[in-house]
């Protein structure tokens, strides 16, 4: 497949509201096989279509491990890849969780973000069948993370304007050299 660039801030791709995708067919297979192999080249963890300028709503998430390791996986690290189609959440627990965010579309930031711990998402897979699951943990956090993409939010959304000045000036230095 193809490896594809990835939408970084500012630009305002990023801040459009996804469209649901009317119907699984083969060229949207394609898109998920090549938002996989962008989201392993740039080793994420998850990847929204539209961080690859793609306005429709598709999500790829693979933990590869992560729950348990804060390092990058070895090579040989258990792939579990995870396609979501018109994600959505049904509901989010009251309880909440604050994890250490990243994002591919605003490269090596990271700021603490507190979202509900537990989620109940509904999506379709590639052949189109319907499932509902619920999710804590890492995950949890990753598809409401990736769902906020599709809406139009990042991540720094959901941190004070003080840490998100902070965060983009380290990225405008970073990208200055």
């Amino acid at each position: 497949m193809a490896i594809l660039p990835i939408v970084e801030v500012p630009d305002p791709v990023l801040r459009q509201t996804c469209a649901p995708v009317p119907a699984i067919t083969d060229e949207v297979r394609g898109i998920v096989a090549d938002m996989f192999d962008t989201m392993y080249d740039a080793h994420g963890i998850g990847l929204a279509a539209i961080q690859v300028g793609i306005l429709q709503r598709i999500v790829v998430i693979d933990l590869q491990d992560r729950e348990t390791e804060e390092e990058e996986p070895a090579p040989e690290a258990v792939r579990d890849p995870r396609a979501f189609i018109n994600p959505e959440l049904v509901s989010v627990s009251e309880e909440s969780s604050t994890y250490n965010e990243g994002c591919l579309s605003i490269p090596e930031q990271y700021a603490e973000v507190t979202r509900p711990a537990r989620c109940r998402v509904a999506w379709l897979d590639t052949a189109g069948e319907r499932h509902e699951e619920d999710m804590d943990g890492l995950m949890a956090t990753c598809m409401q993370h990736e769902i906020d993409h599709l809406n139009g939010v990042l991540f720094i959304d959901h941190i004070s304007r003080l840490k998100r000045g902070m965060l983009m000036k380290k990225l405008d230095k970073l990208r200055r050299g």
